[in-house]
């Protein structure tokens, strides 16, 4: 069976998974024709830029002098590609060949859908929550509050926020999925032109998705195929992370409106 045309996009700053993300995809795609991985460094360490250049063979590589951010690495990679699929691919992601070419199938039966994500999981097999159903600034202050008793209070709420009560036995239209991993028609993210390079990280996922259902574009959730996802869950644990967070929430809220409940 020949499968259409994919590119892999993933863009890293010294990213501790990358490697043996890039071992996995070699072994599960490297003799893939149709399948062409395009890996943007954000300026990383000399050491990290050295050990990456050993995969210059299964993958592009380009080194950028400057980090500017999740989505410019994205676009740059994706603007000018004449792939039929666009993969948005985090360097903490493990994914099968089997449930890649799932994914491209689901698409290829159902024009309608212009962005697809599948199941996240933890190393543990466990679910992992990042889509969401709706962004208000009261949710997101849930999610960093540190008291358990407040979010015991307000479980319901980030349950549906969370998307927890989701279907898995059908394909589900959502409203946002997580940019660990998105499959999207290529022409589809060149008419929109890409990710918003405003947000340096944090929100532009978001921020796409409203995009697409700004246009009637359809994006869809399939529980039947999977990814397993080093989360490291950073905005919660780094102070300077925190701080972009914050600033991309900011930002993303000025540009679609400040919704507070």
């Amino acid at each position: 069976m020949e499968h259409p045309t994919m590119v892999i996009s993933i863009v890293t700053y010294n990213s501790k998974h990358i490697f043996d993300v890039l071992d996995n995809l070699e072994k599960e795609i490297g003799n893939e024709p149709n399948i062409r991985v395009a890996v943007f460094d954000n300026n990383s360490s000399n050491e990290f830029r050295n050990q990456l250049k050993q995969y210059s063979d299964f993958a592009k590589i380009t080194f950028y002098h400057e980090n500017n951010g999740f989505g410019f690495g994205h676009n740059y990679n994706l603007l000018n590609a004449d792939e039929k699929y666009f993969l948005i691919f985090n360097p903490d992601i493990i994914v099968t060949k089997e449930n890649l070419y799932n994914m491209v199938t689901v698409m290829e039966n159902d024009e309608s859908i212009a962005l697809l994500v599948p199941k996240v999981l933890n190393e543990d097999g466990s679910i992992q929550h990042l889509m969401r159903k709706r962004v208000t600034v009261f949710d997101y202050a849930l999610r960093f509050i540190p008291f358990d008793f407040v979010k015991k209070l307000f479980a319901k709420r980030l349950a549906t926020y969370e998307c927890r009560d989701i279907p898995q036995d059908r394909l589900v239209d959502i409203n946002m999925g997580s940019g660990c991993f998105m499959l999207i028609r290529g022409d589809i993210y060149k008419e929109i032109n890409g990710f918003d390079e405003r947000y340096f990280m944090y929100f532009e996922d978001t921020d796409l998705c409203l995009m697409l259902k700004k246009r009637n574009r359809r994006v869809v959730y399939t529980p039947f195929s999977f990814v397993v996802h080093f989360y490291e869950r950073g905005s919660h644990k780094n102070w300077k992370l925190f701080k972009i967070f914050v600033k991309s929430m900011v930002k993303f809220f000025n540009k679609w409106g400040w919704k507070w409940v």
